[in-house]
């Protein structure tokens, strides 16, 4: 019979209520031996309910683990997170104590790669700007020659695992693929269905640039004034990554200039202040965090996180490891 880990959930309690479905919560008391009740965001407020925790499951809201953290659960073993990044929880000191770490990073990246690919074919038929027009005039409207998504060119930014689903799930369409990844050889992007290219060729050629690069200091502002310059008249950026990859001064101005087309889920900073531009302008979609996992995708993670926590028991190898040299290239 498969052992059943002492496991203690760490994370906001909104986050618990929304993450655990009634299967999950069935799920995690056949695998573990856990209180689904009982839930920690603060470290030094759960002193004595964390001495014999062998896993932690994580998610949004979790607490960083610091080594004086540690000192107080000896017994851990392993970090299961159920959403996406694991740098703002799993410190250094983890790794030095050679804690195990799973994400469910896989599984969040499904809905950003969906809302991608509905604003990447939103952009090729100029969705936005034509409804709103029609929405002021009522009337019938001349609708421009380029118009369509048929051999449209778009440039995704990042082999991440949303950037590879996005590349994945354009597949059934006439669109063209461009690929810029420092990590990925010509043949690898061949087998995703790319080309790839550099950065400036990339901003150059491409109709629609996704961007799905890792935050990092040598991806701040990888889209500054000089490469959106590169990008054609009436091209349109889509960010769902991280807003510090693009220089927000400068992209405001190519829109105020109404020479660029923007979809952007994430800014710097993360909310905009009340007088910016880009609220108003028609050339402008803005969202706030969405394409991430929200609502009915949440208990997705949780299972993507339970499937792995099964794994634990059962003493298999993660399927999602995360592991502390690949941190680098990580979101």
């Amino acid at each position: 019979m498969t052992r059943r880990p002492r496991t203690v959930l760490a994370m906001a309690p909104d986050v618990r209520d929304a993450l655990l479905d009634a299967r999950a919560v069935r799920r995690l008391a056949a695998l573990a031996v856990c209180d689904p009740g009982f839930v920690v965001a603060d470290f030094d407020a759960a002193d004595g309910e964390l001495a014999d925790a062998e896993a932690l499951l994580t998610c949004w809201g979790c607490p960083p683990l610091t080594g004086a953290v540690l000192e107080r659960m000896p017994a851990l073993r392993t970090v299961v997170h159920a959403a996406g990044s694991v740098k703002e929880h799993v410190t250094a000191a983890c790794w030095e104590r050679g804690l195990t770490v799973s994400s469910a990073a896989w599984a969040n990246a499904l809905p950003v790669a969906e809302y991608t690919v509905a604003a990447i074919l939103f952009a090729g038929k100029r969705v936005l700007e034509t409804a709103r027009e029609y929405r002021e005039r009522r009337t019938a409207l001349e609708r421009p020659a380029d118009l369509g998504n048929f051999h449209r060119v778009v440039g995704v930014v990042g082999a991440s695992r949303i950037g590879r689903r996005v590349l994945e799930l354009l597949r059934p369409y006439d669109v063209l693929t461009l690929l810029y990844d420092p990590y990925v050889t010509a043949a690898q992007a061949a087998r995703l269905g790319a080309e790839h290219v550099g950065l400036d060729e990339l901003a150059r050629r491409s109709d629609i640039v996704t961007l799905h690069a890792p935050q990092l200091p040598s991806t701040r502002h990888l889209f500054d004034a000089r490469r959106l310059a590169l990008m054609p008249d009436g091209a349109t950026l889509v960010n769902t990554a991280r807003g510090t990859l693009v220089d927000t001064a400068a992209l405001t101005a190519e829109l105020v200039a109404g020479r660029l087309r923007a979809v952007l889920d994430h800014t710097d900073p993360e909310v905009l202040p009340a007088d910016s531009p880009l609220y108003d302008l028609p050339n402008v979609l803005l969202t706030p965090h969405v394409a991430g996992s929200l609502g009915n995708e949440l208990p997705r993670l949780a299972h993507a996180a339970l499937d792995e926590l099964q794994r634990y028991a059962e003493g298999s190898p993660y399927a999602h490891p995360v592991l502390a040299a690949d941190l680098d290239t990580l979101a």
